[in-house]
């Protein structure tokens, strides 16, 4: 249904998390190498518990290259210099929600090639600086799949 990407993830744990929670709502998960960390990697495998066969993963050498592979689908940036609140777009099936690394975030020039209104945030009170990556990916993926009546789930 939805597409959740993961710009050159640096932590196995987030990533295992994320794998979780993309095998539990249908998600396809992509990761935008080069990667921190290696997929064999325990913390990655232990976070990800037994799910990484139920969850639809696909690995990208860069970034031009995962572009190109998800053609004319609608690219969101979750960025906390996103310029609209996650909960107010209608999210399409389809949508690609592209996170940052942990470290990072996403480069100005991933940025500056997503249109300001296709930017999304999480609130939070002043002066935080960010959510854990796979908190962030949990909010904004569980509100694109609410607003599609839980599509598949039950």
């Amino acid at each position: 249904m939805f597409h959740i990407a993961l710009y050159e993830p640096r932590i196995a744990p987030n990533a295992g998390n994320i794998i979780r929670l993309a095998a539990n709502n249908g998600c396809n998960l992509h990761l935008i190498e080069p990667l921190g960390f290696d997929l064999e990697e325990k913390k990655l495998r232990r976070a990800g518990l037994d799910y990484h066969d139920l969850a639809n993963v696909t690995r990208h050498p860069d970034y031009a290259t995962f572009i190109k592979a998800m053609g004319d689908r609608r690219i969101l940036a979750c960025t906390t210099k996103g310029s609209r609140f996650h909960d107010q777009i209608d999210y399409q099936k389809g949508d690609v929600l592209l996170f940052g690394s942990e470290t990072h975030g996403l480069p100005d020039n991933v940025l500056d090639n997503i249109e300001a209104s296709c930017r999304l945030r999480i609130p939070m009170r002043p002066g935080s600086r960010s959510l854990n990556l796979s908190n962030a990916v949990a909010i904004i993926s569980s509100e694109a799949w609410r607003q599609h009546g839980f599509a598949g789930g039950q």
